[in-house]
């Protein structure tokens, strides 16, 4: 299993490793990651399973699997351990990197990301939740791909369109960063790779499998947490993404966005990249 990583910044510096969200590959961390660098760290932007020019092998999309990736990367970059980042599904993926492997996370940042256990409940208590309407929407065989596909990947660009701010949308960049995110897309496969984690995760919800995660997940995160959430996300509130305080033994920062949907890296680079390097200072 090969994973595609951009590196940036002295190989002597603290690792920090970047895992991007859906539909997104390791460019959308395109200002984090000379930013970082210029500050002396050592960063990597992968793109996970499934994704970008990583490899799209037919199964290993559980969250299990995907933290085992992750954890695999830190080692294989010569590094006992790291600073995580991760967007969305990447800090699904994340918190279980930080929950079930803790000995290679140093300290935990998630960006539109509440913790797994915090959003199961959620969606039990709300299923009807737009979050939710998302997930099931791709749980059908073949259709979803073909979705995804048509038109040159425009649903690509409609969900960017769906879960930013209203700032981002009318922004200058807002083209080239949907043209970029849809051509990922459209790579061989990746329109079925990308989607199959969350499959997974509305199916194991009704197989062992799942129920044996959710318990899994139960032990408490023991480093310190940052999490940064846009308070105009339309698929997580904040209220939920707030939630995630109580799985946090070792420290729980909260940072707000004001404006900002489910994508903050991307629609407030600059906040969100001092957000982080203030967080890595505290080291």
């Amino acid at each position: 299993m090969q994973l595609h990583v951009a590196e940036a910044g002295p190989e002597s510096g603290p690792l920090t490793l970047l895992l991007h969200g859906f539909p997104g590959f390791w460019w959308s961390w395109r200002h984090q990651l000379p930013a970082l660098a210029a500050a002396g760290h050592r960063v990597a932007a992968a793109d996970l399973r499934g994704y970008g020019d990583s490899d799209r092998p037919p199964r290993g999309y559980d969250l299990w699997t995907l933290a085992g990736d992750a954890a695999g990367l830190v080692r294989s970059l010569g590094a006992r351990e790291a600073t995580v980042v991760g967007a969305g599904w990447g800090g699904a993926v994340a918190w279980t990197l930080a929950t079930l492997r803790p000995g290679v996370v140093a300290r935990l940042a998630v960006l539109a990301a509440p913790h797994p256990r915090t959003a199961r409940a959620a969606a039990r208590r709300r299923p009807w939740a737009p979050a939710v309407r998302t997930l099931l929407s791709v749980q059908a065989p073949r259709l979803p791909e073909r979705h995804i596909r048509r038109d040159g990947g425009a649903w690509v660009e409609e969900l960017l369109r769906a879960g930013s701010g209203p700032g981002w949308v009318v922004a200058p960049e807002f083209a080239e960063v949907a043209d970029h995110h849809r051509a990922a897309m459209l790579l061989p496969r990746v329109a079925h790779t990308a989607i199959e984690g969350f499959r997974w995760c509305v199916r194991s919800q009704f197989r062992p499998d799942g129920a044996r995660y959710a318990a899994a997940m139960g032990r408490h995160v023991t480093v310190p947490v940052l999490q940064v959430h846009g308070a105009d996300d339309p698929w997580v509130p904040e209220r939920v993404a707030r939630a995630s305080a109580r799985w946090c033994d070792a420290g729980f920062r909260y940072r707000g966005l004001d404006g900002v949907g489910h994508f903050p890296h991307q629609e407030a680079p600059q906040h969100v990249t001092d957000a982080l390097l203030d967080f890595l200072d505290d080291a």
